[in-house]
């Protein structure tokens, strides 16, 4: 959005608000590499096998999209509700519970075994997490992924404080240490390494922090943004700025038999 942001201004004939910086040597991997030997292991990239034929059902029925709404006092239920089944959480964050809802509903309508490995998989913004920040400008995805990784019926069955604590977690495990692991690995070996499988994976993207509105091309604020397109193991969830402040949406994707059941599920939020 920086770049857009640049492109507005640009057109618009005005000077750049925040001149593009485009060193990305944090981003190189160690050399040598400090790899340790079981990367997959440490970084959770593994394969999951579809006990669940999940890849027949998106064969087998079309993958409708559609967007959910979470106001102000249903986020604030689904908080309370996992501070009171945990003690020893302290803060719940937006992202934190919408994630977990949505893995565990998605889960439940994509009727997933019990045994079935599902995973959570999210971006996470680097740029204040390094020893060294990445200095304002920084042109480029400065992200890195963390994940949680829980059979159906630990996600299903367990509390709901219990996944929003396993989230919290992957996000404050990502460190200095963990970004040089996540660069020397992806540098290293993705070349020779398959891509790992998105088999059970739920991919979520947070829009939420993007600078979109100042995005003035000479005719006004902009008054909506999101993607094209999103591939089948992927959900995003931005503010709906427009008609309701504050409003977060929640775009996904599923089989038009799940997509009812995820709906249903919802409503009983």
């Amino acid at each position: 959005m920086e770049f857009v942001n640049s492109w507005a201004e640009t057109a618009r004939g005005v000077s750049l608000t925040i001149p593009p910086v485009l060193d990305n040597s944090v981003f190189t991997s160690r050399k040598p590499s400090t790899l340790s030997k079981n990367p997959t292991e440490k970084l959770n990239l593994i394969d999951m096998t579809d006990v669940s034929n999940l890849e027949s059902l998106y064969q087998k029925e079309n993958t409708i999209f559609k967007s959910f709404g979470f106001e102000k006092n249903r986020l604030t239920s689904l908080k309370k509700q996992a501070l009171a089944e945990d003690g020893e959480l302290k803060y719940c964050s937006n992202f934190s519970v919408i994630a977990v809802l949505v893995w565990r509903a998605r889960t439940q309508a994509l009727k997933m075994e019990p045994h079935q490995q599902t995973r959570l998989l999210f971006p996470i913004d680097i740029r204040s997490k390094l020893n060294t920040p990445l200095p304002k400008g920084f042109f480029g995805n400065g992200i890195v992924t963390s994940q949680c990784t829980l059979t159906t019926s630990e996600l299903t069955e367990k509390p709901f404080s219990f996944a929003v604590k396993m989230v919290q977690n992957a996000i404050q495990k990502v460190d200095e240490v963990y970004v040089q692991s996540y660069n020397d690995y992806f540098e290293t070996r993705r070349i020779t390494t398959p891509r790992p499988s998105l088999t059970g994976t739920l991919v979520i993207s947070s829009l939420i922090r993007l600078a979109f509105k100042s995005a003035d091309f000479g005719w006004g604020e902009a008054t909506q943004f999101g993607s094209v397109e999103l591939p089948k193991e992927v959900c995003c969830f931005t503010h709906d700025g427009v008609k309701e402040k504050g409003r977060i949406i929640l775009i996904l994707g599923l089989p038009v038999s799940a997509m009812n059941t995820f709906q249903q599920l919802m409503n009983k939020v």
